[in-house]
């Protein structure tokens, strides 16, 4: 295999988050902490590696194939996370190197789980840095699950090469140019939000951290207890919206703002995932309301909140749902597993595959009914091919096998049930915190042994780059050609 597209694009990459960090050097410079020194150290170092890699590259073939880009995927990934890392582990907090890559891996897959105390007392430039890898890592997403994810064929998304490039052909001819203005549209956005922070009484700081993070669906925030901390129905509401915002197709805004506003609401993945996500809401809301004693508004702050934290995967917290009764600790566990929809900023298995899931059954239970029958499964008005439907299934499979093998593997290490079994589910899921008084929405994953940590950084890549793309590497027969 010819690896030198593939060191081409990380090299661009690498220098991209060089100049990234960048900016919390700037931002401790100017608040007078010494972590700025650090940052622009790890800044020079990066940058260095990424345009050594670049110019030494640079000669590589303009095309990529489908082998070297699965490798692409997963290696700038990998390099990205570790040089991310440096400002964690030679800063003011002085994290240990799987603390660093841990917090990293965390940032740039927007799963939003910490190994990190003391927030409310910690360096602007290092809360900056952290919203950062989830905004970079959001938009990262969303660009893949456009141009990448459906080339590669992984997880039924190659039902979605048509529809990109049918809105490409027609608006914008370049993938480049699509990316560009959704792109501009997801600045856009995080620009909306931060300015509702602030106005709703955030600071500075805290509003641009909070907006980076609600728009990638990440979740890490300026305080050890999330957005609890403000205590603010208004700030509530806002980031509520703002998840569910990050939580639909992006390419579906570009839509709506080339004239076709009723693009979204038309999209039969966006009808289910707002469906599930208001069945969610008012089923927890009633739960709280009768169960708990909540005041009916009060009850569906909360419960719209954390629900929707949890299912977009951004992980926010206003208090310790696992603490409001019985009902609520399935309910979250299972809830992790969903997501948003595909081309959004968030992960788990996604809404689309579960319509895909839906019409497989249903068209099995009408052969069983009229053998001789010919029923077709739809996917949003359109027949589902059968190499979709093979790779949703086999999706679901491996999911299965992998949140298993992960639970168990966490359990060999000591950990108990609950611990094990939501920490694989929100690791895989990129959901966050996890469930019990440990790894909990009050607790953090700096407990753990550094083995644990070491295999849910495992599963966050998994989640994040949709399974395959990464197991694919380990046969065989790619490596064979």
């Amino acid at each position: 295999m010819d690896f030198r597209p593939v060191m081409l694009v990380v090299g661009i990459l690498l220098s991209v988050l060089a100049l990234g960090m960048v900016i919390p050097a700037a931002v401790d410079a100017f608040a007078g902490n010494r972590d700025w020194q650090v940052f622009g150290i790890s800044a020079g170092v990066t940058l260095f590696v990424g345009v050594a890699m670049a110019l030494t590259f640079r000669t590589a073939g303009a095309r990529m194939s489908v082998r070297q880009a699965f490798v692409m995927t997963t290696i700038s990934w990998v390099a990205l996370v570790f040089f991310a890392a440096l400002p964690f582990t030679f800063g003011e907090l002085e994290l240990s190197f799987t603390d660093a890559v841990f917090e990293s891996m965390s940032g740039l897959t927007t799963t939003g789980s910490t190994v990190i105390t003391g927030l409310d007392y910690a360096p602007p430039g290092l809360l900056l840095w952290r919203a950062l890898l989830q905004w970079l890592g959001g938009i990262g997403i969303i660009v893949m699950a456009i141009a990448v994810l459906p080339m590669l064929r992984v997880g039924g998304m190659q039902l979605f090469r048509m529809e990109s490039s049918d809105q490409s052909e027609k608006a914008l001819p370049r993938a480049a140019q699509i990316a560009g203005a959704i792109g501009t549209i997801y600045l856009g956005l995080t620009i909306i939000w931060a300015g509702g922070y602030w106005l709703a009484g955030m600071s500075g700081l805290e509003a641009v951290v909070h907006a980076m993070t609600t728009i990638a669906t990440g979740g890490f925030s300026t305080s050890d207890s999330s957005m609890g901390h403000f205590d603010s129905a208004l700030i509530d509401y806002i980031a509520t919206v703002g998840m569910v915002v990050g939580g639909l197709p992006f390419l579906l805004y570009l839509k709506a703002i080339q004239g076709d506003p009723r693009a979204l609401l038309r999209d039969s993945q966006v009808q289910w995932f707002l469906g599930i996500v208001a069945a969610a809401v008012l089923t927890a809301a009633g739960f709280l309301w009768a169960e708990n004693g909540y005041d009916p508004f009060q009850a569906l702050r909360y419960g719209a909140f954390n629900i929707v934290s949890v299912i977009t995967g951004t992980g926010y917290a206003t208090s310790d749902y696992g603490l409001w009764g019985s009902f609520a600790v399935p309910m979250f566990f299972y809830l992790m597993f969903i997501g948003g929809c595909a081309g959004s900023t968030t992960c788990g298995i996604k809404i689309f595959r579960f319509q895909v899931l839906y019409a497989a059954a249903r068209t099995q239970v009408r052969h069983l009914l009229q053998p001789h029958g010919v029923f077709i499964p739809y996917y949003n008005r359109r027949p589902i091919p059968e190499d979709v439907m093979i790779s949703v299934l086999s999706f679901f499979f491996v999911f299965g096998v992998c949140f298993a093998l992960l639970a168990l593997g966490l359990g060999m290490l000591g950990l108990d049930y609950l611990t094990a079994t939501s920490s694989a589910a929100t690791a895989l899921s990129n959901v966050g915190p996890a469930l019990g008084p440990i790894v909990g929405p009050a607790g953090t994953f700096q407990p753990l042994p550094d083995t644990a940590k070491w295999l849910l950084c495992a599963g966050m890549l998994l989640g994040r780059l949709e399974l395959f793309t990464v197991i694919v590497l380990f046969t065989r027969a790619f490596w064979r050609g």
